[in-house]
């Protein structure tokens, strides 16, 4: 992705590549998951496929590669769904970009207590000051995170914020994914 702006870690820039890629498919998309090959691997490894993806010509030595799963499926809970997955040993780490509906942290003392999920839900939607985010979140084999947040009110690639910390609940739910 010949915009994604250049970081110095690997799974910084395979987290701007994923939200790249989201951002060009517009919003009001589906959650998408997606494993993260090292891309010396899979040239070396998997020569037809590292092609399809129009790496082997890349002369970067250290990279991860996402490679987009099968639809998640929007009729059961993410976490759930998470649960069920486990990963091949070629498969370094995964990501997953979702949308969701966020209150700044001036609105969260305004939420009435004792609300279910979908009830909690229904009310932040209705709220003045909710926010629309893309969150996509990766992690690796070794612990490693990362994550990137896009507003729909600022859609712009320099107004992407990063950091390892920003969804740990979500980040945590991938790294189970690499649990026996």
């Amino acid at each position: 992705m010949s915009n994604t702006p250049m970081a110095a870690n690997p799974l910084t820039r395979a987290v701007l590549e994923i939200d790249e890629y989201a951002s060009g498919l517009g919003w009001d998309q589906p959650a998408r998951l997606f494993a993260l090959v090292d891309t010396a691997r899979l040239r070396t490894q998997e020569p037809a496929l590292a092609a399809q993806l129009g790496l082997e010509d890349e002369q970067e030595t250290s990279g991860l590669t996402p490679v987009e799963q099968d639809e998640v499926p929007a009729d059961r809970p993410l976490d759930e769904f998470l649960a069920t997955i486990a990963w091949p040993d070629a498969v370094a780490g995964c990501a997953l970009t979702v949308e969701r509906l966020m209150l700044p942290p001036s609105a969260e003392a305004q939420v009435p207590q004792g609300l279910d999920g979908p009830t909690l839900a229904k009310w932040v939607a209705g709220h003045p000051e909710r926010q629309e985010v893309r969150m996509t979140v990766a992690v690796l084999r070794d612990g490693a995170r990362e994550s990137a947040l896009r507003l729909r009110e600022k859609d712009s690639a320099t107004e992407v914020l990063t950091g390892a910390d920003l969804v740990p609940g979500l980040a945590e739910a991938l790294a189970a994914t690499f649990e026996d």
